[in-house]
């Protein structure tokens, strides 16, 4: 029998919806049992051996839907494989992997609610026209404008993948 397995995510534009269905796929194909669910659409998680839940960042925290899902599922959570990942765009900065010890910081608040036995760590995607503040367009396109991100898609999908492939093997430890 296959060990049922769900991917949860936090998403504000997409990008974390895709690196939660990379995962999903990921582990489908090492022979998973998986199901792909926005943190918002899942109430039980007694039917999950175990659960990978990651967010988009915004202001260097995960975004409150998510950490609300941790605190509302932490008992459970303390009792099965936990892994949790992040998106967001400062890895993609120039010299971005310099900040990677900085971005890990932004899952403390996680940690100390659940301790995970992976973590993942993700450069995401920048569409500015998804944006809806009109105010938060003209930052990023400032931001843009002086280099410090570029517009596109910065998700490294084999780190994705093999990240994925590392949590099938610790999920069936």
């Amino acid at each position: 029998m296959k060990q049922k397995i769900l991917v949860t995510y936090a998403s504000r534009f997409g990008s974390t919806e895709g690196v939660a269905q990379a995962i999903g796929k990921t582990l489908s194909e090492a022979g998973a049992d998986v199901d792909v669910l926005p943190m918002s659409g899942v109430k039980d998680l007694s039917i999950y051996k175990s659960v990978v839940a990651g967010s988009a960042i915004n202001g260097g925290a995960w975004l409150p839907e998510a950490m609300q899902f941790v605190r509302a599922h932490q008992a459970e959570l303390k009792h099965k494989p936990f892994a949790s990942f992040l998106v967001c765009m400062t890895l993609t900065m120039k010299n971005g992997e310099q900040y990677r010890s900085h971005v890990s910081s932004w899952l403390e608040p996680v940690r100390a609610l659940v301790r995970p036995v992976s973590e993942g760590l993700f450069a995401g995607r920048l569409d500015i026209r998804k944006i809806p503040s009109f105010s938060d367009r003209l930052k990023f396109r400032l931001s843009v404008l002086f280099g410090v991100w570029k517009e596109g898609d910065h998700r490294d999908w084999d780190a994705i993948q093999k990240w994925a492939r590392e949590l099938k093997l610790l999920f069936t430890k």
